[in-house]
């Protein structure tokens, strides 16, 4: 295990810097919420345009990743690392749209440079390190997702706790800088790789990446407000509710690492949905705050394979010249999920109540069972097409 922390040291780290910013979200999204004076339906709509900034910067990352080279990794991880401060200073309705936003580009930015390094060190060493670098992005949140509470706990207002946190995230992202350069393997503008059809690999793993991301991060975003409000926790237990998914996600992926090499791709996708809608189902019809901690163990143990065994798979499906483009495609797609689902699900449990939000991402997640089946069809016909 430790050659592949070598290996994957500046990627990992990065991981993790993506963690501590939204696990630090996730946990003061209570005081977020309470500071702006909003419901659960309002506070979806003022986080829905997070989306569009980090499909917007997903966009450029091409151009950017294939411009700055080996820094372009550690550059957006610094930017990403420093936003997560700005919400909790943002204490107006009008102002922490403008907030979220600058969080969701740099994210949208980092991640898909994170991904795209990750396959390339995939390729070249022949070993998965996928799961490996989840976890480091599950550590993160986890942590901060812990630290957070504390310090709620302790009386520090949101701005205190986004500002402490995104030192800690600035800590960790200094570390990402890699001696050699960095092939994330864009293609440069008009040239003959950037031509080549992508097919269908990209948009189908996209899709499973997409609700994979949504079960993730409605969960995370949601869970301490569902102690809290739904089941009567104190601020420390309702810290605990992402907590819990993170770091039983990052276990779960280590845990992955192993099994991704004997287990079947397709095989560990629908198992892991099938696990993950179980324990959404727990937290939903959950009495108490530890039914419901049990719940979200259940779903992170079954949901920590999901997003990173597709991406595995596009990358290896996806032929050398356009391998980067495709893990790009389906980033690009994931992070619809990853954050039109907090938004998502707060208008379902504005309508319906948070209970009925988590039954609605069980019900999503059946979906992967389809979508992997399709994805190995693809990946043959690709695989005909070379």
């Amino acid at each position: 295990m430790l050659p592949l922390f070598a290996i994957a040291r500046a990627p990992l780290a990065a991981f993790a810097v993506m963690g501590v910013v939204w696990g630090t979200y996730a946990a003061v999204f209570p005081d977020l919420k309470a500071m702006l004076g909003v419901d659960e339906g309002q506070m979806g709509l003022l986080i829905f345009c997070t989306p569009l900034a980090a499909v917007t910067a997903m966009l450029l990352a091409p151009a950017f990743g294939a411009r700055f080279g080996r820094v372009a990794l550690p550059m957006a991880a610094i930017a990403m690392a420093l936003a997560v401060a700005l919400p909790g200073q943002a204490a107006s309705v009008w102002l922490f749209p403008p907030a979220l936003m600058v969080c969701g580009a740099a994210t949208g930015l980092t991640d898909v440079l994170l991904n795209a390094r990750v396959v390339a060190l995939e390729s070249e060493r022949g070993r998965p390190l996928m799961n490996l670098c989840h976890a480091a992005y599950s550590l993160g949140y986890g942590g901060a997702a812990i630290l957070t509470g504390v310090m709620r706990g302790a009386g520090q207002g949101p701005g205190t706790v986004t500002a402490v946190m995104a030192l800690c995230g600035l800590a960790l992202a200094l570390t990402t800088w890699e001696r050699t350069g960095a092939n994330l393997g864009f293609a440069t503008r008009g040239s003959a790789e950037g031509r080549i059809r992508l097919g269908w690999v990209p948009w189908i793993g996209g899709a499973i990446v997409l609700i994979a991301f949504l079960t993730e991060n409605a969960f995370e975003n949601w869970s301490a407000l569902h102690i809290e409000k739904t089941l009567g926790g104190s601020p420390q237990e309702g810290s605990m509710g992402p907590a819990t998914i993170a770091l039983t996600m990052a276990v779960a992926r280590l845990c992955g690492q192993s099994i991704a090499q004997k287990v079947p791709g397709e095989t560990l996708l629908g198992g892991g949905a099938m696990i993950a809608a179980v324990g959404a189902v727990i937290a939903a019809a959950a009495p108490t705050p530890l039914v419901a901690y049990a719940g979200f163990i259940v779903m992170g143990l079954g949901a920590s394979v999901v997003a990173p065994t597709a991406f595995s798979l596009v990358g290896r499906h996806a032929g050398i010249a356009t391998r980067a483009r495709a893990v790009t495609r389906t980033t690009q797609l994931g992070y619809l999920g990853y954050f039109f689902g907090p938004p998502l699900l707060g208008m379902v449990a504005g309508q319906f109540g948070l209970r009925m939000a988590f039954v609605f991402t069980a019900c999503i997640l059946l979906a992967v069972l389809v979508l992997a089946r399709l994805l190995r069809q693809a990946g043959q016909g690709a695989k005909v097409a070379l």
